[in-house]
């Protein structure tokens, strides 16, 4: 006796492939529900993100906003300016300007900001997966790392 396998028809198996390529390479997917200001938010955050990740290997330098050398807000604010918007200098004027967010709604290209005492002492972009794009501090360089600490917030950029 032969077992039979249903295969699905090709056309099936290409959009799922093809979804699947989008997702795992950064690609966006319409998700339903999503609002025309949410799908404009991610359309700049996307390029941000892009962009954050580009300048990896950058040094940090204090004060530095690019094109090579970079502080954590100083990488936001070349991310986001090369992305089409406009964001204040320091981590906490950015997160006085972002509409704050859950982290069950955070997508990648939100802003992740860590606090100590009620202030903001960094900031990162994220990246998916509980990691972010940043500029740690001095002797180090940008690059991408694990969200560390639970005393963060998440904050999209208008």
């Amino acid at each position: 006796m032969t077992a039979q396998i249903h295969l699905p028809s090709l056309g099936a198996r290409v959009g799922v492939v093809s979804a699947l390529t989008i997702a795992t390479v950064g690609g966006f997917m319409p998700v339903p529900g999503l609002t025309s200001e949410a799908q404009a938010a991610t359309a700049h955050a996307r390029r941000a993100l892009q962009v954050a990740a580009s300048k990896q290997g950058s040094p940090y330098r204090y004060g530095a906003t690019g094109p090579s050398r970079f502080d954590c807000s100083g990488l936001m604010l070349f991310s986001y300016k090369k992305a089409g918007k406009k964001l204040p200098r320091t981590a906490q004027q950015q997160y006085n300007r972002t509409r704050h967010i859950p982290a069950s709604s955070r997508l990648r290209g939100d802003l992740v900001f860590f606090h100590s005492g009620g202030s903001v002492y960094h900031v990162g972009i994220y990246a998916g997966g509980g990691r972010i794009w940043h500029a740690p501090k001095t002797g180090t360089r940008v690059r991408l790392e694990r969200i560390w600490t639970t005393r963060v917030s998440y904050g999209r950029v208008r």
